[in-house]
């Protein structure tokens, strides 16, 4: 079964590829197909995947798969949450990982609370009017570190501090950090939503 994947990041559509593959899907990036990215007015991870996964299945007529993802940091109210792809750009940076990492790591220079979750969530649509789109959400807390560390992984992974082992995201093996992260317990929810709602009343 092929599935749109609205999102144009590599890493995302490398990380759910590899997470979906039991399932016998194959996730073909919108940007393939020519769909540009949808707008994302909302104010929450799950409004923003559901506009973004409508958008890819009506212009493309395939069911549609969307994360929406970023980083909520307690100091800041759980900001900046769903502009998180474009911190970095409120502090003079230009839009990139590293610059948001860069503009995080300034904006907490002085900060003692350091506690953070990042969050994903899922949405997928078999059609750009689904009623019952199935969504899945995942979450990880832990802390901002003092500095990057670690080589793996993309967006804030090299700051994230995870208590349990005693490593950012960035410097666990990536399937470790794949079965550990957000993505993954969000990956592995909707897997199971598919499994019930999508594949198995196709027989």
């Amino acid at each position: 079964m092929k599935i749109v994947l609205a999102s144009n990041n590599q890493g995302k559509l490398a990380e759910l590829q590899a997470m979906l593959e039991p399932l016998g899907v194959e996730l073909v990036r919108q940007s393939t197909l020519g769909i540009p990215e949808a707008e994302e007015p909302f104010r929450t991870f799950v409004e923003n995947a559901l506009a973004k996964a409508r958008h890819a299945s009506r212009l493309s007529g395939m069911p549609a798969l969307a994360d929406d993802a970023g980083l909520c940091v307690d100091a800041f109210g759980g900001l900046p949450g769903v502009d998180t792809a474009f911190y970095a750009t409120q502090f003079g940076y230009a839009k990139g990982d590293d610059n948001n990492v860069r503009a995080l790591l300034e904006q907490m220079a002085t900060v003692d609370n350091r506690r953070a979750a990042l969050i994903s969530t899922l949405v997928a649509v078999r059609s750009a009017d689904d009623p019952e789109p199935l969504i899945a959400s995942g979450r990880v807390a832990g802390e901002i570190a003092r500095q990057p560390l670690g080589s793996n992984g993309f967006g804030f992974d090299p700051v994230m501090f995870i208590p349990e082992f005693g490593q950012t995201f960035a410097q666990l093996p990536v399937e470790v950090k794949n079965a550990h992260s957000h993505r993954g317990k969000a990956a592995r929810l909707m897997m199971a939503l598919m499994r019930e709602r999508w594949f198995q009343d196709a027989g």
